[in-house]
């Protein structure tokens, strides 16, 4: 047995296939004609950047812009002149044949990635080692699909699976994958979910334990590997395997019931989506409404600002396919982990903590009055509510709301049409935010608490840090308290609050969300009925009586195994 972490959920039995790892012969590292070598990395950037086109539409077909954009991601680098400007240089002026050259860049960027303390950017290396991996196979003249075309149901085994075999990979045969590297955040992992393949990642030691035709057995939202089991264990897993297929055909008998818990109280389970095509997955699923836009996709993979024209027919391609259905789209989130490279934004000690979000909007008010102008425009075609990210003070939102205001005035001046009925929200991510909420609460005519910054700005760990991670959890009594407060702040002010983090979605935390009064519960899609599910089977009373005895539980773990002890054993089976 191997422990790795669950990347992407459900049951998989089946014989391993390995990815072998190829070892490219480079020519000879000392040439004498360099401007030959030149041409040759030319050649090969040119045929890399028209098999990552290919992969691109693949991935869009396959999974949806969001994921197809890993590799306009690739496609940036591939055409980053300074990339090229290093690999000349190491050819012109060491002699360096093409491979070699690019052998030596390649490794410097891969180690700056991998040392960086962030691991979200830590998995960046992987898309480097992919990219420069392509480009080693052409100038080496060699071409692998070696997950394209499979003649029998596998699960794949690889010391690293990149985004390239991810999209790839035949989803009819490929029924698992394992990985020695990576983690949650890895764009692999990412697609594995889209994909609805189970996955494990970080198994360290498992290439030199398995070899092809092994029988495997694991459950993606365990992590846990068995290699070559007794048939008690396939037989468990079978058995689990088939009340899951269960449980999922009785999920799809929810799609148009009302999410109302046994006492009768209704709430509204939404879901979170990042560009117009992840809607289908909403209405596949019944979301009640989209409880978060990440408007930031619309600025990402690309090398220039999207304009008031494309950012309008985004949005009101959601506001129209959502039919009146509520949507919150959030204003422009970028820093911290997601940046943008046209911006030019500083290089900061603390990301997380800088220039980012409405702080970058306040500051740059034209890019800011350029999203609003689209969303107030997008208006009339929805029931569109706006949120702003990253609200610190009073003072933010208020300026925030003033130029919220301008626009308007200055689209009315225009005679353009906007809904005159819009509500605005903050998400509460800060714990400044959280503790003078029922301040914040006579501003605004909602609460979103993002849980994911919440619980890091909370307990100071960076979310991000695998050293760090098993810190971060939003069974906190920290979190709890706070989310707590901003209920009943958002409720003593008459408005509503709702919930866009990770948390939301988790099926132990669901029923005491509801006894804590949460108005709207916001998640992946794909989790919409399972939460229900959970939802019509629990009473918000009998949720309610136990909500303080499990704030004054002392640790997250306590917390856990309090609901799991006492609520989810009963409620969720």
């Amino acid at each position: 047995m191997i422990k790795g972490i669950a990347a992407s959920p459900g049951i998989v039995i089946g014989k391993v296939l390995t990815k072998k790892e190829q070892r490219i012969a480079l020519k000879p590292t000392s040439i004498v004609n360099c401007s030959n070598e030149v041409k040759l990395f030319k050649k090969a950037l040119k045929k890399a950047k028209e098999q990552v086109k290919e992969l691109y539409n693949l991935s869009l077909n396959k999974m949806g812009k969001e994921e197809a954009q890993i590799f306009e991601a690739h496609l940036m680098i591939l055409d980053d002149p300074e990339f090229f400007k290093k690999v000349k240089q190491e050819i012109t002026s060491e002699n360096l044949s093409a491979a070699a050259a690019l052998e030596k860049v390649a490794t410097i960027i891969i180690h700056a990635f991998e040392n960086m303390d962030n691991e979200y950017m830590r998995e960046r290396a992987a898309d480097i080692r992919d990219i420069t991996g392509r480009l080693a196979k052409i100038l080496a003249g060699v071409e692998t699909k070696e997950f394209a075309v499979l003649a029998e149901d596998v699960i794949i085994a690889a010391k690293e699976l990149t985004p390239s075999d991810t999209a790839q990979m035949d989803k009819g045969k490929v029924i698992g994958f394992i990985a020695e590297t990576g983690g949650r955040t890895s764009h692999s992992a990412i697609m594995a979910r889209t994909l609805e393949i189970p996955a494990v990642v970080g198994a360290t030691g498992i290439m030199a334990a398995l070899k092809d035709g092994d029988t495997v057995v694991f459950d993606g939202s365990e992590g846990i590997i068995h290699l070559n089991p007794p048939e008690e264990i396939v037989l468990q897993y079978k058995r689990r395997k088939e009340e899951q297929v269960r449980f999922k055909s009785k999920l799809s008998e929810l799609i148009g019931a009302r999410s109302i818990s046994k006492d009768g109280v209704s709430v509204e389970l939404a879901a979170n989506i990042g560009t117009p095509e992840d809607v289908e997955g909403v209405l596949e699923n019944d979301g009640e409404g989209i409880g978060l836009f990440r408007s930031e996709f619309l600025y990402m993979g690309r090398d220039n600002l999207p304009g008031e024209e494309e950012q309008f027919e985004a949005y009101k391609d959601v506001l129209k396919k959502m039919a009146g259905k509520p949507v919150v789209i959030r204003t422009l989130d970028i820093g911290g982990d997601k940046e943008l490279s046209y911006l030019n934004l500083p290089v900061e000690v603390n990301p997380f903590l800088g220039y980012r979000a409405i702080r970058i909007c306040l500051d740059r008010k034209d890019i800011f009055q350029t999203q609003l102008r689209a969303l107030l425009r997008a208006s009339v075609f929805g029931n569109l509510k706006i949120m702003f990210p990253m609200i610190s003070s009073i003072e933010e939102l208020r300026e925030a709301k003033g130029i919220l205001a301008e626009t308007k005035q200055l689209l009315k001046n225009e005679d353009i049409e906007f809904s005159a009925n819009i509500e605005v929200g903050i998400m509460i991510e800060i714990p400044s935010v959280a503790i003078i909420s029922d301040l914040f609460a006579k501003e605004v005519d909602f609460f979103s608490i993002g849980t994911n910054d919440l619980i890091q700005y909370t307990t100071a760990v960076d979310r991000m840090n695998e050293k760090v991670s098993y810190l971060y959890s939003h069974f906190h009594p920290a979190l709890l308290r706070l989310v707590k407060q901003v209920i009943e702040s958002g409720h003593q002010e008459g408005i509503w609050v709702g919930m866009c983090g990770e948390a939301a979605g988790d099926e132990k935390l669901i029923p005491v969300l509801l006894g804590m009064g949460l108005d709207e519960f916001s998640m992946s899609a794909g989790a919409v009925l399972k939460a229900r599910w959970i939802i019509n089977n629990v009473s918000k009373a009998e949720m309610a009586a136990l909500v303080d005895e499990i704030l004054n539980l002392p640790t997250a773990l306590d917390v856990e195994r309090f609901i799991e002890e006492n609520i989810a054993v009963s409620c969720c089976v």
